[in-house]
């Protein structure tokens, strides 16, 4: 029954594949006819309102096909629409991309359904979680527009962008949802709505949403239903399941937002409980709402390949360099240490790649998450890390070459890049252990079930976070060298920090622009990379790059042990400048600029490589 299940699991993943190289292909159009997406990007330009150009097309095909904003926003910018005008287009982009993509999904379960894979009660959960994700997709507007366009907007006018004195407020008035002790807590699930006296006041989702959670809830429940009328005839897991996704409806439906983070805490540890090769995501992540981190209605659900379990290096030597690293640091860092390490000795892995995705994600899939955020629930029971090295490479082989990537890098190291993808996927599936996986085993280090609260007085953890998380991967690396991925690190390093500039504006990614600018202080400050109208590459400055990247990591675990602000390790590398993030070294600050500029001008451009 089991080799069964997971023939017909490697069916269904195998066409998710095929699916996605489709739909990749739509990415053509820019460089040759292609009737589909010739149709589909024509139906959005209309429909979101924008004149059909070179640079409208490719942010189409960016949003369509990738579901990333960046793009749209940027060239909405270009041709000079209002802030407000701007946020009415989105909205409009975001429905037309979610029901595209619900199209997709309708489609992808019935050929399921059509084929008679898995088991009944599988194809089960599978339709339920996509009646709870049309759901969620509905209420992912109203969401938008009340947190991060309503109040978030309203704080930041308040205080002239100030993020110091808006925590300072949120603080001060009690605005912030409060753990099981009476702390405030690392995240929210609860809004704020003015008053009749113009105050704050928390409402949880059920009582600010009432509509939208009923929503929600209905389909919950009617999933429950039916999961409870059949057997998990393979892993044996129908309880566990019932158990998590009631969990979700409990907690969805609970008014009192002080006891909220106890009862997703509850949610957390159900889930941990689900073993299985099929996994839900349910909402974890809170990188949109930069003030109150209120957490996004995320709800997919992930397949793992069964041909890719074969673990990740990176797990091993991560807890060699973390070992030694306690030791030299001394007073409690072995302490924490080896709870963290017991974490990624207990975390459990899963590779495979987003089946189902819905609400938040429709704004953007990861490429690799290590969940939960809950540290006591993580104590207790470890995490698990997703990654999705076959849809990442899958993207990366579709896109078309960005003509800024040829200016600033150079043809050469494109041409490298795109040799590495298409003739040597084994080698790039090892650097994204390193890279991503390394940086989700990176999140779980140092931290403790106060840290992040602790650290995040004026709202910049999250802006140290992500430099912490990926260079723990390469200090995994460095601990443990394998020679002949050295020059393939550097090239990957420099590409994701160069290609994080074009971020600096996209406010629910700003912490992956944050890391870029400390990646390229760095790598500047130890000489193997130089700019002069190009950027230049020295591979012989490794062994600096080294000690520079040693030197960062440990005065950043120091920070993490002092649970100190995370802007006084933020602001040694950048300053802040009329609500901007720029390099504090001249020379990084000349090539960010430049390039920025030239993401502005060109950035949507592509070019042909012969």
């Amino acid at each position: 029954m089991k080799l069964q299940f997971m023939n017909d699991l490697q069916k269904i993943y195998d066409e998710l594949l095929r699916r996605q190289r489709e739909l990749g292909d739509y990415y053509k159009l820019i460089h040759e006819a292609h009737p589909k997406a010739d149709k589909m990007v024509s139906s959005f330009l209309d429909e979101v309102g924008i004149e059909c150009t070179d640079d409208s097309v490719m942010a189409a095909l960016t949003r369509i096909v990738s579901l990333r904003e960046d793009a749209l926003e940027q060239v909405l910018q270009k041709f000079g629409f209002s802030s407000e005008e701007i946020i009415v287009k989105k909205e409009s982009a975001y429905l037309f991309v979610s029901q595209f993509h619900l199209n997709r999904h309708e489609e992808l379960i019935a050929w399921i359904e059509e084929h008679g894979l898995l088991t009944p009660f599988y194809r089960l959960l599978i339709s339920g979680v996509d009646a709870v994700g049309q759901a969620m997709s509905g209420w992912q507007s109203v969401w938008t527009s009340h947190i991060i366009h309503g109040v978030n907007r309203d704080l930041y006018r308040m205080f002239n962008g100030d993020e110091e004195k808006i925590f300072e407020k949120l603080q001060r008035e009690g605005l912030f949802d409060l753990d099981e002790h009476g702390c405030v807590g690392d995240r929210c699930y609860s809004v704020l709505r003015r008053d009749s006296q113009g105050g704050y006041r928390r409402l949880s989702y059920a009582e600010a949403f009432t509509e939208e959670v009923a929503g929600v809830v209905l389909a919950l429940d009617q999933l429950i239903m039916a999961l409870g009328k059949e057997e998990d005839t393979v892993f044996g897991q129908r309880q566990e399941w019932i158990s998590y996704l009631w969990a979700i409806k409990i907690a969805f439906e609970h008014p009192d937002p002080d006891e909220l983070l106890r009862y997703w805490s509850h949610v957390d540890r159900a889930w941990m409980a689900i073993k299985t090769p099929l996994q839900i995501g349910h909402p974890l992540e809170y990188y949109e709402d930069h003030y109150r981190k209120a957490v996004a209605l995320e709800w997919d659900l992930r397949i793992i390949n069964p041909k890719l379990q074969e673990g990740s290096s990176t797990r091993q030597n991560i807890k060699d360099f973390v070992a030694k690293m306690a030791e030299v640091i001394g007073n409690n860092a072995p302490k924490t240490a080896h709870i963290n390490l017991a974490q990624v000795d207990a975390a459990q892995l899963y590779i495979g790649q987003p089946a189902l995705y819905y609400g938040a994600e429709f704004n953007g899939l990861f490429s690799a998450q290590v969940v939960p955020n809950d540290e006591k629930v993580s104590a207790e029971l470890g995490k698990k890390i997703f990654a999705y090295p076959d849809f990442v490479l899958a993207s990366k082989r579709a896109k078309p070459v960005m003509k800024l990537s040829v200016e600033i890098m150079g043809e050469e190291f494109v041409r490298r890049q795109l040799r590495l993808i298409e003739e040597e996927p084994k080698l790039w599936h090892k650097i994204y252990d390193i890279s991503t996986i390394g940086h989700e085993f990176g999140h779980i280090l140092w931290m403790e079930n106060e840290t992040e609260s602790a650290m995040n007085a004026t709202g910049q953890f999250k802006n140290i976070e992500e430099f912490k998380a990926t260079a723990g991967g390469l200090m995994g690396f460095f601990h443990n060298e394998e020679t002949e991925l050295k020059k393939h690190l550097i090239d990957d390093l420099v590409a994701r920090s160069v290609g994080l500039m074009s971020w600096r504006e996209v406010g629910e990614v700003l912490p992956y622009y944050c890391e870029g600018l400390i990646h390229l202080d760095l790598l500047f400050k130890s000489g193997v990379v130089s700019f002069d109208a190009q950027l230049r590459i020295d591979y012989g400055n490794y062994s600096m790059m080294k000690v520079r990247y040693h030197e960062a990591y440990r005065e950043l675990a120091l920070h993490y042990m002092r649970k100190n602000d995370a802007g006084g390790y933020l602001y040694r590398y950048v300053v802040k400048e009329n609500g901007v993030y720029l390099p504090k070294d001249e020379l990084v600050r000349e090539f960010v600029e430049h390039y920025y500029e030239r993401y502005r001008q060109i950035g949507q451009a592509t070019v042909r490589l012969d």
